[in-house]
């Protein structure tokens, strides 16, 4: 690579589109995010699917397409660059947005035994599916109809792992991963878009104006802002730590009910509200915007923060590791922004004595498509660990049923 030449990292998430311009010392010159245009279609993976099984696999194929071709373009905007000086290229997903830009057949993935019709790991040339890229596209490996390139990558980043090590990438998915020192055992739960600010009425992406983090001083609920604006809405972070800090200062009970104000002795029951609508937490009003929780918010946040939980207690199970033999718990995703281990602790998503273990890295899957790009074994090594993961299914088992409904209450 000469000096004008730059490295394209894609991660083709189900709800947001990311990627990275870097430069031949690895440096990043540029990094974006935007929407999956899919979204506009179907919110999950598995509704998109049935869409292509009715015939709308093109139309969702020039959706993505299109998404990734304007992510591209504005990543060479702000590198001053032209798109022939992309060298090298390489994106990871999960299995459903893989077989979607390939507009592949999705039965392998919707119905038994749930395998990938290719399991990628090699090469493409992007043309054929709306892509203009001015070097083949590398596709990282799927472990299986459930588990993506997006963990592989993801685990990739992190380098040489000790036994004991779990990671855990949060999305619309939470794919997790352990090494137990013997083997590796992975899997995938179905947490829906709320960690990204999805399907909340006041969810937004991490941007000026987001609430990044929530936090009780005396009788107020304090806010932190990206950007120092007025708050507009919650990002993932700032979802997290709101439920946090409501359950700290008595606003919600441990089963996720937003209580009457009567029920609050401080003066923290003037955040309580009645709406039409229903009960709310009022986070802050002014002339332009009334920031508020909905009580079926709170309940998203549940169902999604459940599913996580019970998905990683399953997986310990299964590999016969207790609790407190986990030794590095790194966790990254779409949160928009680090969260701190007593909020993780607040709202229960992981167990308490993990919880201390947690190291958040941001983008760790593009970090791993990063790294793949810079490495000339890279293709050797990301599938010898693609092939190492051995995929745990969850998914409608009685384990993970009876874990889900214990891990709802916080």
């Amino acid at each position: 690579m000469n000096r004008e030449s730059c490295r394209l990292a894609l991660d083709l998430g189900t709800t947001t589109l990311a990627g990275r311009l870097l430069g031949a010392g690895g440096e990043v010159l540029a990094e974006g995010k935007l929407p999956n245009p899919q979204a506009a279609l179907g919110g999950d993976v598995v509704r998109r699917m049935e869409l292509a099984l009715d015939g709308a696999g093109q139309r969702l194929q020039a959706l993505l397409a299109g998404g990734v071709e304007a992510l591209v373009g504005e990543l060479l905007s702000r590198a001053g660059l032209p798109k022939a000086s992309i060298a090298a290229a390489a994106a990871a997903g999960n299995p459903a947005v893989c077989h979607l830009l390939r507009n592949l057949p999705v039965e392998p993935l919707l119905f038994p035994p749930y395998r990938p019709n290719d399991p990628a790991g090699s090469f493409h040339d992007a043309a054929p599916w709306g892509l203009d890229l001015p070097v083949p596209l590398y596709l990282f490996p799927l472990v299986s109809g459930y588990v993506g390139g997006d963990l592989v990558a993801f685990v990739f980043s992190q380098g040489p792992c000790r036994p004991g090590s779990m990671f855990l990438d949060v999305g619309t998915n939470g794919e997790m991963a352990l090494f137990t020192g013997e083997r590796w055992l992975c899997t995938s739960v179905a947490a829906g878009p709320a960690f990204e600010g999805g399907e909340i009425s006041c969810g937004m992406a991490l941007e000026n104006g987001a609430v990044t983090g929530v936090r009780v001083r005396g009788d107020v609920l304090e806010l932190k802002v990206a950007g120092g604006v007025s708050p507009r809405g919650l990002c993932g972070s700032g979802l997290v730590e709101a439920v946090g800090a409501a359950l700290e200062g008595g606003l919600i009970d441990r089963r996720g009910r937003i209580v009457q104000p009567d029920e609050v002795p401080t003066n923290l029951a003037r955040y309580i509200a009645e709406t039409p609508a229903g009960r709310v937490l009022r986070l802050y009003r002014d002339a332009a915007t009334d920031l508020t929780l909905s009580q079926e918010d709170v309940r998203r946040f549940q169902l999604a923060k459940g599913a996580v939980r019970a998905g990683a207690s399953c997986l310990l199970q299964k590999a016969g590791v207790e609790e407190g033999e986990i030794g590095r718990l790194v966790v990254t995703g779409a949160f928009g922004f680090s969260l701190g281990s007593e909020a993780l602790k607040r709202v229960a998503m992981l167990p308490a004595n993990m919880v201390d273990k947690v190291r958040f890295v941001p983008g760790g899957a593009l970090s791993g498509v990063g790294r793949f790009l810079a490495d000339p074994e890279g293709p050797a090594k990301v599938r010898t660990l693609a092939s190492a993961l051995r995929p745990y299914p969850l998914s409608g088992t009685p384990a993970f049923e009876k874990a889900f409904l214990k891990s709802l209450d916080f």
